[in-house]
């Protein structure tokens, strides 16, 4: 049977009230990102969603970003990668006790935003995150976009990895994702998200806004916790893939 993960960006609030559909959409994925207090999040945004994760049995990932809550982490910011590697090893570390105090344990990490994309074509931004996983874990899976620098990191230093496709976002002719100041940046329409994955898992393949079609490893696919249309899809998705005999699974 051909399998797949659905991950989730998730705890991306700031304070006790603005958790968003993250326990609707917490029943619908298999492995959730919940961000450490940077780029969004705090200490009881973390423990609860971990604690909703735990309730469904979905792997906890640490979801390492920027320290901008302004621009919710998808600012490019200037930094050595002496500067990443501590960043983002404090973040997992956060999140890592959390988890333990709830009798959990941490299962990946994601970056998130700037920083992924970032180190998506940055090998030396991409070595310093993935040198932070290996430390903080050597049984953490990475999860990076496929085909980028931070995939062949992982890799280069044999750390499990999970290459990352996204149902919510369009992709350009060489395999990167469109930037959000882009038009058709956002996927909107479930029917549209829905075909984008099954093709992403069934042909390994996205078509990008031009037309062409891109060769890609789906060992993952993403949907943006945040976004307008997030519980839609993922409730959509998941029984597309029910009915294609695709199972959900964790890396």
């Amino acid at each position: 049977m051909v399998s797949v993960d659905i991950n989730c960006d998730m705890g991306e609030g700031f304070g006790p009230w603005q958790m968003g559909n993250d326990a609707a959409l917490m029943q619908y994925i298999s492995s959730a990102n919940i961000a450490c207090g940077f780029h969004a999040g705090d200490p009881r945004i973390m423990r609860e969603t971990v604690r909703q994760a735990l309730k469904r049995h979905t792997a906890i990932g640490a979801h390492p970003g920027f320290p901008d809550l302004q621009g919710f982490g998808r600012r490019n910011i200037a930094m050595t990668p002496d500067e990443v590697f501590e960043m983002v090893l404090y973040q997992i570390g956060a999140l890592q006790a959390i988890a333990r105090a709830e009798g959990g344990i941490l299962h990946h990490v994601k970056p998130h935003g700037a920083l992924y994309n970032m180190a998506a074509k940055d090998r030396k931004l991409a070595d310093a995150i993935a040198r932070a996983v290996q430390q903080a874990g050597t049984d953490l899976v990475l999860y990076g976009l496929s085909g980028s620098a931070l995939i062949e990191a992982g890799e280069a230093i044999g750390l499990r990895t999970a290459s990352e496709v996204f149902a919510d976002r369009t992709y350009q002719d060489d395999g990167s994702l469109t930037p959000r100041s882009q038009p058709d940046a956002l996927v909107e329409d479930t029917s549209r998200a829905v075909a984008r994955a099954l093709q992403m898992v069934q042909k390994q393949t996205v078509v990008s806004t031009n037309g062409k079609t891109i060769g890609l490893v789906s060992q993952t696919i993403c949907l943006h916790g945040d976004g307008a249309h997030a519980l839609e899809f993922a409730v959509a998705i998941n029984a597309a893939f029910k009915e294609a005999g695709i199972a959900m699974v964790a890396p």
